[in-house]
């Protein structure tokens, strides 16, 4: 009889376990999408479920939708019926950008339970058990609503070396081109000193770099101190712990003087500033409504050059915007071979529906953007590489970030200007920052000795 209450015990243990619930997460897109993708873990985690991979039988799939191009909608649509798959009774929850913009398509996919969109991911739990009972159910608010910053407090992260902090969320640019405004709302940024406490957070957990995302990152603004991004990564640099911040796209007008001054003057701060360009060519910007020109953009990358030489300059491109002509895309061409990029992030333009591109005259062929595509891509491949060989035989220090994929014995990590190193080390240098010799070029990496 001694041993009947430990008996119940062990009982009831099962029966919970039984009880316990599972959820899989799979995420598209930016960065900002990752930092949100792990703050509804660790909500569904509060509520008791067991976080698992997306591959695996789950009685809940949520998907982070993305929706910046046409491949974007495709590939949700893609995994929102793959986990259908895996298991056909599961609540299958599309979230996100695409569940934002096309809520009715969304919710036709096959499998799809609900749809939950942007500035409603907070409260992704009881969504889902609401849907669990009831069946299909859409949440979508218009972009007027999303006027507020969604606090989703993330506290930590799984299976990364680097902590990634959304502070910023919306966009009231609205290039001719782009869907992001009408899927993610007006500007708006998260309190600085909410920032700060994740930021100690994190350092406590032992992560030595912090990436600030945002959707229009360079508009961040405290409503309380007036504080722009400058001054939150002035105070991030000051927490014990912190070795490296990481800025995430950067608006070309934001990069002024007192900008580049601090950046030289800021060791903290990652020498790696990806300064969206979209494309060289003055008339195709124009067009594109965006709010710079190629002279604009070339005194900023020549102003950093000269306060930072080593630091490393990524973008994105688009070839094949409506009306650009073979002249409009060798200017822009040849602007990409002047300016030197480390990473260049070539897309083909795709119409998208709702924004004014979409039925702009001058559409360009699909072959002509293929071909200009894979021209951009050549181009960019052999600066990465010019931009290699500068730093070949230099011994700058890499955050170890993960085993490379296929080849046992090999670690990766990045250097803080962005260079992509592999070297024979053991796994336990993952989440360390080490000093590395650059032996050499491997492909998109270089090589790196210990």
């Amino acid at each position: 009889m001694a041993d009947m209450p430990w008996c119940i015990a062990a009982v009831e243990g099962i029966e919970d376990m039984a009880k316990e619930k599972s959820v899989a997460f799979i995420t598209l897109g930016c960065k900002v999408n990752i930092a949100e993708t792990e703050g509804m873990k660790r909500l569904f985690e509060k509520a008791g479920y067991r976080i698992v991979d997306s591959d695996e039988f789950a009685d809940v799939y949520v998907v982070n939708t993305c929706t910046v191009t046409n491949m974007g909608d495709r590939k949700s649509r893609q995994m929102l019926r793959r986990v259908h798959t895996i298991n056909p009774d599961a609540v299958v929850a599309a979230v996100g950008c695409f569940a934002q913009v096309s809520p009715e398509e969304a919710a036709k996919v096959e499998g799809v339970s609900l749809v939950v969109g942007n500035n409603m991911k907070h409260e992704i739990v009881s969504l889902v058990e609401q849907a669990a009972g009831s069946g299909k159910g859409i949440h979508v608010r218009d972009r007027q609503q999303l006027d507020e910053f969604e606090e989703l407090p993330v506290e930590t992260y799984t299976g990364h070396t680097r902590a990634f902090i959304k502070v910023q969320d919306g966009c009231d640019s609205f290039c001719a081109y782009c869907i992001i405004p009408y899927a993610r709302g007006p500007v708006r940024s998260r309190r600085m000193e909410d920032v700060l406490r994740e930021a100690k957070g994190f350092a406590r957990q032992g992560f030595k770099e912090i990436v600030l995302t945002g959707i229009h990152l360079t508009s961040f603004r405290d409503n309380d101190t007036g504080a722009d991004l400058v001054d939150l990564t002035r105070k991030i640099s000051r927490v014990d712990g912190i070795e490296r911040i990481r800025l995430g796209s950067l608006a070309p007008e934001f990069i002024t003087p007192r900008v580049i001054e601090f950046a030289r003057d800021t060791p903290k701060l990652c020498p790696h500033f990806h300064v969206s360009l979209q494309s060289g060519s003055a008339a195709t910007l124009k067009r594109m409504n965006r709010k710079y020109t190629p002279d604009d953009y070339r005194r900023v990358v020549n102003a950093i050059k000269e306060a930072i030489p080593d630091a490393a300059i990524t973008t994105d491109v688009m070839v094949g915007f409506p009306g650009e002509t073979q002249q409009e895309f060798e200017e822009s061409l040849a602007f990409c071979d002047e300016m030197e990029f480390l990473w260049t992030h070539v897309f083909k333009y795709s119409p998208r529906k709702g924004t004014p591109a979409a039925g702009f005259k001058d559409q360009v062929s699909p072959g002509e953007k293929e071909k200009r595509s894979n021209e951009m891509i050549a181009l960019a491949e052999k600066n990465r590489e010019k931009f290699y060989r500068r730093f070949t035989g230099t011994c700058p220090k890499v955050l170890f970030e993960q085993p490379v994929s296929g080849s046992p014995g090999l670690v990766e990590g990045l250097t803080a200007n962005y260079i992509p190193v592999e070297a024979e080390l053991d796994e336990s240098v993952i989440g360390e920052i080490l000093p590395v010799r650059l032996a050499g070029i491997r492909g998109e990496r270089m090589r790196g000795v210990l």
